[in-house]
């Protein structure tokens, strides 16, 4: 089992930037994901790492923009967003899994969440 704890989000002008941390307890040699679920929508998938940090996976939505990254020495996983747009505007969550995929199942362990809000 493992712990998530996100940290990082806020209210944010568009076009500016955030970065958000999930911090994991436990056992940790997992894959890890970010998803977001905006209001009154279904939570989607934005960006994964592999345990090694050597494979990635974005949506497309957000590829350019957002870089996903880790520090296995502090346990922590990393989602630095830039050229933020009021759709992204969303609960985001970290999640840890077996691999880099982009279905919710695949991960077993799901933090809290931390509000983003980006202003137009």
């Amino acid at each position: 089992q493992v712990q998530l704890v996100e940290s990082g989000g806020g209210l944010v002008q568009a076009g500016g930037s955030l970065r958000l941390s999930c911090a994991a307890s436990g056992r940790t040699f997992y894959a890890m994901g970010w998803f977001r679920q905006a209001p009154g929508k279904e939570r989607a998938f934005v960006a994964a790492i592999s345990w090694s940090g050597g494979s990635k996976n974005y949506a497309q939505s957000v590829k350019g923009r957002f870089t996903i990254s880790r520090d296995n020495a502090k346990n922590t996983v990393y989602l630095q967003m830039s050229s933020l747009k009021p759709e992204d505007t969303a609960v985001y969550y970290c999640a840890a899994g077996a691999n880099i995929a982009t279905i919710e199942n695949n991960y077993q362990n799901w933090g809290q969440g931390t509000q983003v809000t980006v202003s137009s």
